[in-house]
């Protein structure tokens, strides 16, 4: 588990120094860059798509984790926007939350005591 905990903190801290780069350079607006490689139906649009795909499905793997619930879903929004600034630190203190036990990390409490 610690590894796994020391490799969250090295993403999160890896995408936080590139991102405030980049907005640095290029100032915050995402939208016209990401959507326009999209619709130029190229490779940088397939990545975008890609990626936005796995968005998706971890937004909604927070909102399942935590039942559907008003903060399930409440999470899952910074979960789709996000990325990795949000699932890192999120996965991070839900593994200490988890006490190390990969089963509740994954599945959350209530589904791992279940089963």
């Amino acid at each position: 588990m610690s590894a796994f905990r020391i490799l969250l903190v090295a993403l999160f801290l890896n995408i936080l120094v590139y991102t405030a780069i980049v907005i640095g350079n290029h100032g915050a607006n995402l939208a016209p860059d990401f959507l326009g490689d999209i619709v130029a139906l190229a490779w940088p649009g397939q990545f975008n798509v890609d990626f936005t795909s796995f968005l998706i499905l971890s937004a909604l793997w927070v909102a399942w984790r935590h039942n559907f619930s008003p903060a399930g879903l409440a999470l899952a929004v910074p979960a789709l926007f996000g990325g990795m600034l949000f699932l890192a630190p999120y996965l991070l203190i839900a593994s200490y939350a988890a006490k190390g036990d990969m089963r509740v990390l994954l599945l959350g409490s209530a589904r791992a005591q279940a089963s």
